[in-house]
């Protein structure tokens, strides 16, 4: 039992967050995808649609 515990606590207290590395591929990974969806959102297309849904809502 007492091995038990100690596997369960090892486990829930361990090291199992992101390091350094990771926080930075994740950042990296956030701007990107945020620089896609502003390219995808300042696009003529894309504001037309948007305009035309907004001046319906409004009418």
């Amino acid at each position: 039992m007492r091995k038990l515990l100690r596997r369960l606590h090892t486990r829930l207290h361990g090291d199992a967050g992101m390091n350094t590395a990771e926080y930075a591929v994740g950042t990296l990974a956030a701007v990107a995808f945020a620089g896609i969806l502003l390219k995808v959102l300042t696009s003529g297309n894309v504001q037309s649609a948007l305009t035309a849904v907004i001046d319906r809502a409004l009418k």
